[in-house]
Order: structure tokens, then sequence, then C-alpha cells
């Protein structure tokens, strides 16, 4: 009797998520559906990309996830398309997620992973938290120690660099930027900047064009996206920032996303910082 009940228990997954629940998976999930496109590229990353059957739709990284059928996205899940799917698992992102929507997941019996990433090192953190609850514990660990390898390199070049105020610009109307609790402020920290917004504990709080001209920015960034990010503030030539021309734009497809590709948005970030750091 013992031994031919060894397999089952050899194959239970218990895994505790973010939300401290405790799931139960007899074996490892065949038939993931990933709600967030950062889960989507931490799956594809521990190798467990052959068992995403549905995935939200921004999911664009890797390639392959492009091709994977649509759930609904960030304003809405839709439920009948997630059941004709038939998951064992979903991999949900609690802050970008709808509760409402994941409630109604919850509803329908299906086993929902709970997750947050507010830091660098959530990234790690996350690998190892998939790769074990796909079956793949071993190639979650080593791309964990990968990354954070690569980011004590980022953190010990940088260590020296002066702290240059800098404000970040994710959108312009209304004008947002990131709060202390984010890892882009984390990320300026590294590269030896400072988040002038890093007091308030909004991950991505609306700030007035008064607050930004209060703190006095020696440097303003934002994404590839945001063009005329310059033009914006060019009037305003009582700021350090546009004294010395100081304006930067970075990848926010790999800044902005908690997954491995976090560690080339860092560096591309730090580079860009450096010439104004001397």
């Amino acid at each position: 009797m013992l031994l031919a009940g060894w397999p089952v228990l050899a194959a239970t997954i218990l895994i505790d998520d973010d939300s401290g629940q405790r799931l139960t998976l007899e074996r490892a999930p065949q038939r993931i559906i990933s709600l967030s496109p950062h889960l989507t590229e931490l799956l594809f990353a521990v190798g467990a990309g052959s068992q995403i059957v549905g995935v939200d739709s921004a999911s664009d990284y890797p390639a392959a996830a492009r091709y994977l059928p649509r759930v609904g996205d960030f304003s809405r899940i839709r439920l009948e398309r997630i059941l004709a799917l038939k998951p064992d698992l979903i991999v949900a992102w609690s802050g970008g997620n709808r509760a409402a929507d994941l409630h109604g997941i919850a509803r329908l019996g299906i086993p929902v992973l709970r997750t947050e990433a507010a830091r660098l090192d959530d990234v790690s953190r996350l690998l190892k938290l998939l790769g074990t609850a796909t079956g793949h514990p071993e190639a979650g660990s080593k791309a964990a120690q990968t990354y954070q390898t690569e980011l004590s390199g980022l953190k010990r070049r940088y260590a020296k660099k002066t702290l240059l105020p800098v404000f970040y610009q994710i959108w312009d109307r209304p004008l947002m930027t990131v709060g202390g609790q984010h890892w882009i402020s984390e990320a300026l920290r590294v590269c030896g900047a400072r988040n002038l917004f890093d007091d308030l504990d909004s991950v991505a709080p609306v700030v007035s064009r008064e607050a930004v001209l209060l703190r006095m920015p020696g440097l303003i960034a934002g994404s590839i996206e945001s063009a005329d990010m310059q033009a914006h503030w060019q009037s305003f030539s009582q700021l350090p920032a546009v004294r010395k021309r100081a304006f930067i734009q970075v990848d926010s497809d790999r800044l902005h996303r908690a997954t491995p590709r976090l560690i080339n948005g860092v560096a591309h970030l730090c580079e860009a910082l450096a010439p104004y750091q001397r």
C-alpha cells in the first residue's frame, strides 16, 4: 500500500503564495493561464512555457507568448474563455489584476497562485516560486541565482556614484511618477541616483507640476514612448535638469516589468545616468 501511494505523494506540490494562501497541487500543472505579461515571461524563464494555454492580452514576450489564446486584459478577464481552456492553475498578479476578476475565478474552483512584485529582489523570489509551482524547481533556482549575481554586480559597479536627484515620469496626462515602494525607485538608488518622490507610499502617484518644480530635479527621466517629454519641461528654465539639458529616455519594456530582463533595464538606466553624475 505504501509503495502504491508513493508516486502520488512524490508529485504533490505544496506552496504558499504571496497572499498567504497555501495551494496543494496533486501534480505539476499542465494547463496554466497567466494574467500578467511579467508572469508570462517568468513562466517561460523557468521552463514552463509549454504548459501555458492562455495569457492576458498584453503578454508579448518571449515571441511564443504572442500566439497563445487571450483571456482578457487588466480591465476585465473573460471567465468564459478561462473555462474553455480548462486550466489546472492560474497565475495572477494581486497588484494588477482586478479583485473582482480573481474572486470570480476562485468561485470556479480553479487554483489561483497570487503573486506580488515591488522590489528588485522579487524577481528572483518569483522565479523560485513559479519554478516550484510548475514542476521546475531547479530551473527556477538557477534563473534566480543568475539574476541575483547580475544585480549584485550592478550594485558594486555604481556604489560610489553621486546621488543625482531624479524625477521619473511614467505618464504626462495626468502627470505620474513612482513612489518609494516601486522597484524603479530602488533601481535609481542602485545607479547612484535618488527618486525625488521616494517619500510617497503610492506605487504610481499622480503629482502636480508645481510639486515637481519645488523639488528641483537635476535630471528628468521617462520612457522611450514619451517623445515630447523634454519639450514639456523646456519652458521651466529654473530647473537644474532644464539648464543642463539633463533628460534621458529608458526602455519601459525592460524596466517596467518584474522579469529577468529587468537587470538589462537597470543597467541601461545606470549607463544613461552616468554622464550626468561626473
